[in-house]
């Protein structure tokens, strides 16, 4: 897509550079140490190796500062392989649970890609700020197109619904879920 000298790539905050994401050093890594996710009072998870499992509890390494911790085996969580860093639908994950979902989304958000599908699903995650994803360049690339051939937005979600509608099959809806006074409205 092309853009104007001085405007953002509106593409950067689309597209997942798979390229980049698969990493076959990253994935040797993830394999060599064993790594999965534990509770953290200070990140709510955090990734670590597992050294060696006695009975009930697990000693493990941080993946963050290598400081050696020993958890319940019932507090260790699955971590996926490095190939679904960012997934775009976390229907995908291997591992579907807790961790790797808030994972998942934090990934996503800190590269720009403020939305993920869940499903059937699409979650948004407020930027607090503007991005050049809302215009009609955009509604022309999501415009006769299907979910899954595009990334997430709210625009492949209302192109599903008006398809759905012209073609009189089933009832289609759009329910907007938020948290009162986070400005997920964009009414403010």
């Amino acid at each position: 897509m092309s853009q104007r000298s001085g405007q953002e790539d509106p593409e950067r905050y689309l597209f997942v550079d798979r390229a980049v994401v698969y990493n076959p050093a990253t994935q040797a890594d993830w394999t060599a140490k064993k790594l999965v996710w534990i509770p953290s009072e200070r990140h709510g998870f955090e990734a670590a190796g597992i050294r060696e499992e006695r009975g009930e509890e697990v000693q493990l390494e941080l993946a963050e500062n290598g400081k050696k911790v020993v958890v319940n085996k019932d507090d260790i969580q699955k971590m996926n392989p490095p190939k679904f860093s960012k997934v775009e639908d976390m229907a995908e994950l291997t591992c579907l649970n807790e961790a790797s979902v808030l994972n998942n989304l934090k990934e996503r958000y800190y590269s720009g890609l403020i939305y993920t599908y869940s499903g059937l699903f699409c979650v948004v995650i407020n930027p607090y700020k503007n991005l050049p994803i809302y215009s009609e360049n955009i509604i022309e690339m999501y415009r006769g197109k299907k979910r899954h051939e595009m990334p997430p937005h709210i625009y492949a979600i209302s192109e599903s619904a008006y398809r759905c509608m012209l073609q009189g099959t089933t009832q289609r809806f759009i329910l907007l879920i938020g948290i009162l006074d986070l400005g997920i409205s964009g009414w403010d």
